[in-house]
């Protein structure tokens, strides 16, 4: 591709800009974002090669957008960008829900809706900021897409093979579809480790707490380390999953407490058991995945 235009250069979208660049399937970035201390820091990491300024300049022949900004702002970054939209230029997005995307670019984008292809990269740290971007952060990664019905198929393949190029692996879902999943698997844990550090972070005792917290507290709360902003944003625009999910887990506590509190071991035994085993297929299906190809004994 001859130029990419990335909104917002932290974790996510400066991270496709390293891997694309070190791909090298992109001549020139720029850089768009709330921050000019981000953008200015960007530009001195070699993350992008040009900060953004008039719309209109930045998107002038551009073959691809990436919206990495927070859920909430898509349909103002769209707004702007759509009387600048050239006729050959496809705009796509990282945010971690799609319903509330695919409604925000319908509501803004009119006959060039299909333009819009949404995307979802499974992938993250819990750092933020220019500093935090890496160039392997989706080598070996899912990416979700979750085309429109307007899009045409040459569109969403541009979006992929950008993705390809950072080392993703592609899959599709619905935009429905992907908003039930995620609520399970993605938003639900993050609003626990966040309600847990909460939690203590409020106790009188708190500071002897995090003084014997240890490995085990860490990884369950690795989590909450990530973007406030980005978490209440995905959290709200999820909500109607979201909280069938955490009335499910409501219901998994209560049963987990009358079994504590009648001290049935055999039960609680086997909720652990259960979970320790389901866990086990889970990680063995990811190891298996990513599991390099076996050598040809002959060669």
């Amino acid at each position: 591709m001859n130029k990419i235009v990335i909104f917002g250069v932290g974790l996510i979208g400066g991270s496709f800009a390293r891997a694309l660049k070190q791909a090298g399937a992109v001549r020139s970035i720029v850089g768009m974002d709330r921050s000019p201390a981000s953008l200015q820091r960007a530009l001195e990491l070699g993350i992008i090669d040009e900060i953004g300024g008039d719309l209109a300049v930045a998107l002038q022949d551009a073959d691809l957008v990436l919206l990495a900004a927070p859920v909430a702002q898509t349909a103002n970054i769209l707004a702007a960008l759509l009387p600048h939209l050239g006729p050959r230029t496809v705009v796509t997005d990282a945010g971690s829900t799609k319903g509330d995307v695919a409604a925000a670019a319908r509501a803004v984008l009119g006959d060039k809706l299909g333009r819009f292809v949404p995307g979802h990269p499974i992938a993250g740290r819990e750092t933020n900021g220019p500093e935090a971007a890496i160039p392997h952060l989706y080598q070996g990664k899912k990416v979700v897409l979750t085309p429109l019905a307007e899009n045409a198929e040459a569109d969403v393949e541009l979006v992929a093979a950008a993705w390809r190029a950072c080392g993703a692996v592609i899959h599709r879902l619905s935009p429905e579809e992907h908003d039930k999943v995620f609520a399970a698997v993605s938003h639900l844990p993050h609003l626990l480790a966040y309600a847990l550090v909460d939690d203590i972070a409020h106790k009188p005792h708190a500071d002897l707490l995090f003084q014997y917290a240890a490995s085990g507290f860490r990884d369950f709360t690795r989590i909450a380390g990530s973007s406030p902003e980005m978490w209440r944003d995905i959290s709200l625009a999820n909500q109607a999953a979201l909280l069938t999910e955490l009335d499910a887990y409501l219901a998994q506590l209560t049963t987990l407490r009358a079994q504590l509190a009648a001290g049935n071991g055999a039960a609680l035994e086997a909720v652990y058991g259960n979970a320790q085993q389901a866990r086990q297929r889970w990680i063995a299906t990811i190891e298996a995945a990513e599991a390099p190809p076996a050598q040809d004994k002959a060669e």
